[in-house]
């Protein structure tokens, strides 16, 4: 069912029906698309360069590799915890994410944890849903393109 707009030529201007209002409910369909999503994740080279500096060569890559594997580790378990419901536990995983992304580089990452949490500080289930998915998406993007990086000297 299809409603006229309220104003102008009401013969011309047709919109559709409000979402969750429609006349074929229940119709089977040929076709479901997958909406694919992908993100650019962007690493900041600067912060990098910066710790291999302060650090060296050698250091900065024992600290990057041991960093590394912490995301993984904790972006695994931030996934256990919110299969299970613990979400203050899930709360404190994700907020330990935001340090370590932050100190090599990963700044998407660590805002997407900060918005877990602040999902999580609010009470909002479905915004918690939609923001640790993303997590979990841009997590294994983030870890994917530190090591794809070629000018790193990993």
């Amino acid at each position: 069912m299809r409603r006229r707009k309220p104003f102008g030529n009401r013969d011309s201007v047709i919109l559709p029906a409000p979402w969750g209002q429609t006349d074929n409910v229940g119709e089977n369909v040929d076709q479901v698309t997958l909406l694919k999503q992908q993100e650019q994740v962007r690493l900041d080279a600067h912060r990098l360069a910066a710790l291999y500096l302060q650090l060296g060569e050698a250091n900065a890559e024992d600290v990057v590799c041991r960093a590394l594997e912490e995301l993984a580790a904790r972006l695994t378990h931030a996934e256990r915890l919110y299969r299970e419901g613990q979400i203050a536990d899930l709360r404190k995983c994700t907020r330990s994410l935001i340090a370590i992304a932050d100190q090599i580089g990963m700044l998407h990452l660590a805002r997407v944890a900060g918005d877990v949490t602040g999902s999580i500080d609010a009470g909002d289930a479905n915004a918690l849903a939609a923001t640790f998915a993303r997590l979990l998406r841009i997590g294994e993007r983030s870890l994917c393109e530190i090591w794809d990086m070629s000018d790193l000297p990993l």
